[in-house]
Protein backbone atom coordinates (compact mmCIF):
# COMPACT_ATOMS: atom_id res chain seq x y z
CA UNK A 1 0.00 0.00 0.00
CA UNK A 2 1.22 3.76 -0.92
CA UNK A 3 1.88 6.17 1.78
CA UNK A 4 0.11 9.27 1.42
CA UNK A 5 2.40 12.76 0.44
CA UNK A 6 1.72 13.84 3.63
CA UNK A 7 3.32 10.54 5.22
CA UNK A 8 5.83 10.37 3.20
CA UNK A 9 6.60 14.17 4.47
CA UNK A 10 6.65 13.04 7.75
CA UNK A 11 8.78 10.13 7.42
CA UNK A 12 11.47 12.09 5.58
CA UNK A 13 11.03 15.02 8.52
CA UNK A 14 11.55 12.38 11.05
CA UNK A 15 15.06 10.65 9.33
CA UNK A 16 16.38 14.48 9.25
CA UNK A 17 15.42 15.04 13.00
CA UNK A 18 17.26 12.20 13.55
CA UNK A 19 20.33 12.42 11.60
CA UNK A 20 20.30 15.99 13.35
CA UNK A 21 20.16 14.47 16.74
CA UNK A 22 23.34 11.64 15.88
CA UNK A 23 25.11 14.94 14.26
CA UNK A 24 24.92 16.72 17.41
CA UNK A 25 25.77 13.79 19.70
CA UNK A 26 28.86 12.87 17.49
CA UNK A 27 30.33 17.01 17.28
CA UNK A 28 29.32 16.52 21.52
CA UNK A 29 31.49 13.34 21.54
CA UNK A 30 34.37 15.07 19.45
CA UNK A 31 34.73 18.15 21.92
CA UNK A 32 35.52 15.94 24.95
CA UNK A 33 31.56 15.02 26.34
CA UNK A 34 31.57 11.07 26.79
CA UNK A 35 34.67 10.92 26.96
CA UNK A 36 37.51 11.63 29.09
CA UNK A 37 37.24 15.64 30.64
CA UNK A 38 39.01 17.71 27.85
CA UNK A 39 39.45 21.70 27.60
CA UNK A 40 39.84 23.73 24.80
CA UNK A 41 42.70 25.26 23.71
CA UNK A 42 42.18 28.71 22.41
CA UNK A 43 45.46 30.45 22.25
CA UNK A 44 46.33 31.82 19.35
CA UNK A 45 43.18 31.19 17.71
CA UNK A 46 44.72 26.82 18.06
CA UNK A 47 41.21 25.91 18.33
CA UNK A 48 41.44 22.26 19.58
CA UNK A 49 40.23 19.69 22.25
CA UNK A 50 42.67 17.77 24.66
CA UNK A 51 42.13 15.73 27.75
CA UNK A 52 42.58 17.69 30.89
CA UNK A 53 46.10 17.12 33.11
CA UNK A 54 45.40 14.91 35.80
CA UNK A 55 42.91 12.91 34.06
CA UNK A 56 43.75 8.69 34.97
CA UNK A 57 43.37 6.79 31.17
CA UNK A 58 43.28 2.89 31.52
CA UNK A 59 45.35 3.13 27.73
CA UNK A 60 46.61 5.87 25.77
CA UNK A 61 44.47 6.17 22.82
CA UNK A 62 45.73 5.88 19.13
CA UNK A 63 49.44 4.59 18.08
CA UNK A 64 51.44 6.39 20.95
CA UNK A 65 55.02 7.08 20.48
CA UNK A 66 57.29 6.04 23.92
CA UNK A 67 59.30 8.58 24.54
CA UNK A 68 62.31 9.12 27.39
CA UNK A 69 62.96 4.59 27.22
CA UNK A 70 59.26 4.34 28.41
CA UNK A 71 59.03 7.34 30.91
CA UNK A 72 56.07 9.48 28.87
CA UNK A 73 54.01 8.53 25.99
CA UNK A 74 52.91 10.89 23.45
CA UNK A 75 49.93 10.89 21.55
CA UNK A 76 47.98 13.01 19.51
CA UNK A 77 49.00 15.83 21.53
CA UNK A 78 48.56 14.77 24.48
CA UNK A 79 51.30 13.32 27.17
CA UNK A 80 51.12 10.72 29.19
CA UNK A 81 53.08 8.93 32.07
CA UNK A 82 52.96 4.98 33.86
CA UNK A 83 50.37 5.18 36.53
CA UNK A 84 49.89 1.80 38.17
CA UNK A 85 47.67 -0.50 35.71
CA UNK A 86 47.18 2.45 33.35
CA UNK A 87 48.01 6.36 32.59
CA UNK A 88 48.12 9.56 33.93
CA UNK A 89 47.98 12.62 31.13
CA UNK A 90 50.90 15.22 31.90
CA UNK A 91 52.92 18.52 30.98
CA UNK A 92 55.04 18.04 28.31
CA UNK A 93 58.59 17.51 29.66
CA UNK A 94 60.88 20.06 28.33
CA UNK A 95 63.49 18.77 26.02
CA UNK A 96 62.45 15.57 25.40
CA UNK A 97 62.13 14.57 21.71
CA UNK A 98 59.53 13.36 19.30
CA UNK A 99 59.82 12.23 15.91
CA UNK A 100 56.25 13.95 14.75
CA UNK A 101 54.17 17.12 15.52
CA UNK A 102 50.47 16.35 17.31
CA UNK A 103 47.90 16.02 14.04
CA UNK A 104 47.02 19.93 14.41
CA UNK A 105 49.54 22.54 15.44
CA UNK A 106 50.08 26.05 15.36
CA UNK A 107 53.13 27.92 13.99
CA UNK A 108 54.05 30.82 15.78
CA UNK A 109 56.53 33.56 15.40
CA UNK A 110 58.72 35.11 17.94
CA UNK A 111 61.37 37.48 17.02
CA UNK A 112 61.74 36.11 13.20
CA UNK A 113 61.75 32.50 14.74
CA UNK A 114 59.28 29.25 13.94
CA UNK A 115 58.05 27.44 17.05
CA UNK A 116 54.87 24.79 16.78
CA UNK A 117 52.46 25.32 19.08
CA UNK A 118 49.69 22.55 20.61
CA UNK A 119 48.08 22.07 23.90
CA UNK A 120 50.12 24.37 25.50
CA UNK A 121 52.89 22.72 24.65
CA UNK A 122 55.80 24.74 22.08
CA UNK A 123 57.95 22.54 20.08
CA UNK A 124 61.18 23.61 18.11
CA UNK A 125 62.68 21.65 15.29
CA UNK A 126 66.05 19.74 16.02
CA UNK A 127 67.94 18.54 12.92
CA UNK A 128 70.31 16.85 14.83
CA UNK A 129 67.70 14.32 16.07
CA UNK A 130 65.46 15.16 12.90
CA UNK A 131 62.21 15.81 14.60
CA UNK A 132 60.86 17.95 17.63
CA UNK A 133 62.21 18.88 20.91
CA UNK A 134 59.39 20.23 23.69
CA UNK A 135 60.99 23.85 24.16
CA UNK A 136 60.61 26.59 27.10
CA UNK A 137 57.29 28.87 26.22
CA UNK A 138 58.90 31.91 25.23
CA UNK A 139 59.78 34.62 27.37
CA UNK A 140 56.81 36.53 26.47
CA UNK A 141 53.85 34.12 24.82
CA UNK A 142 51.84 37.34 24.12
CA UNK A 143 54.90 38.49 21.59
CA UNK A 144 53.91 35.44 19.58
CA UNK A 145 52.21 35.96 15.57
CA UNK A 146 50.97 32.88 13.31
CA UNK A 147 52.37 35.80 10.10
CA UNK A 148 55.98 35.05 8.85
CA UNK A 149 58.45 37.64 9.12
CA UNK A 150 58.34 40.49 7.38
CA UNK A 151 59.07 43.91 7.52
CA UNK A 152 63.10 44.50 8.67
CA UNK A 153 63.33 41.07 9.68
CA UNK A 154 65.69 38.93 7.45
CA UNK A 155 64.26 37.59 3.68
CA UNK A 156 65.63 34.32 2.85
CA UNK A 157 65.09 32.78 -0.18
CA UNK A 158 66.25 28.88 -1.04
CA UNK A 159 69.07 28.81 -3.59
CA UNK A 160 68.75 24.79 -3.74
CA UNK A 161 65.09 23.40 -3.15
CA UNK A 162 64.88 23.36 0.49
CA UNK A 163 61.91 22.05 1.23
CA UNK A 164 60.16 23.98 4.05
CA UNK A 165 61.16 21.37 7.07
CA UNK A 166 64.57 22.02 5.77
CA UNK A 167 64.27 26.00 6.10
CA UNK A 168 62.94 25.87 9.52
CA UNK A 169 65.29 23.79 11.03
CA UNK A 170 68.02 25.39 9.04
CA UNK A 171 66.72 28.84 10.37
CA UNK A 172 66.46 27.70 14.10
CA UNK A 173 70.43 26.30 13.85
CA UNK A 174 71.88 29.38 12.36
CA UNK A 175 69.86 31.17 15.06
CA UNK A 176 71.05 28.78 17.81
CA UNK A 177 74.72 29.69 16.42
CA UNK A 178 73.93 33.80 16.00
CA UNK A 179 72.77 33.33 18.97
CA UNK A 180 76.09 31.95 20.74
CA UNK A 181 78.21 33.89 18.77
CA UNK A 182 76.51 37.51 19.41
CA UNK A 183 74.28 36.83 22.99
CA UNK A 184 71.63 38.66 21.43
CA UNK A 185 67.94 36.31 20.98
CA UNK A 186 65.31 37.63 19.66
CA UNK A 187 62.63 35.71 21.06
CA UNK A 188 63.10 37.47 24.18
CA UNK A 189 62.43 40.98 24.96
CA UNK A 190 64.98 43.33 23.90
CA UNK A 191 67.44 40.54 22.68
CA UNK A 192 67.75 39.59 26.53
CA UNK A 193 70.58 42.44 26.45
CA UNK A 194 70.60 45.83 28.06
CA UNK A 195 68.68 48.56 26.08
CA UNK A 196 72.02 50.74 25.46
CA UNK A 197 73.58 47.12 23.55
CA UNK A 198 70.15 46.26 22.31
CA UNK A 199 71.10 47.55 18.44
CA UNK A 200 74.44 47.10 18.18
CA UNK A 201 73.85 43.37 19.39
CA UNK A 202 71.37 42.90 16.57
CA UNK A 203 72.67 44.36 13.94
CA UNK A 204 75.60 41.80 14.61
CA UNK A 205 72.79 38.96 15.06
CA UNK A 206 71.59 39.47 11.79
CA UNK A 207 75.23 39.35 10.45
CA UNK A 208 75.97 35.91 11.97
CA UNK A 209 72.50 35.13 10.67
CA UNK A 210 73.06 35.92 7.46
CA UNK A 211 76.39 34.77 6.85
CA UNK A 212 74.95 31.01 8.67
CA UNK A 213 72.20 31.15 5.89
CA UNK A 214 73.89 31.68 2.93
CA UNK A 215 76.48 28.87 4.01
CA UNK A 216 73.87 26.98 3.44
CA UNK A 217 72.42 27.61 0.51
CA UNK A 218 70.01 30.90 0.46
CA UNK A 219 69.80 34.27 -0.92
CA UNK A 220 69.61 36.49 2.50
CA UNK A 221 68.09 39.72 2.03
Amino acid sequence: MKKSFGARIGSVLIATLALTVLSAQAQHFEHGAGGPPGHFDAHYAHNHYYTNRGVYVGAVPGRPYVVGGGRYYYSGGVWYAPRGPGFVVVGAPIGFFVPVLPPFYTTLWFGGMPYYYANDTYYNWDASQNGYVVAQPPADPTAGTTQPPQSDDLFIYPQNGQTQDQQSSDKYECHKWANQQTGYDPTQSGGGVSADQADARRADYQRAMRACLEGRGYSVR
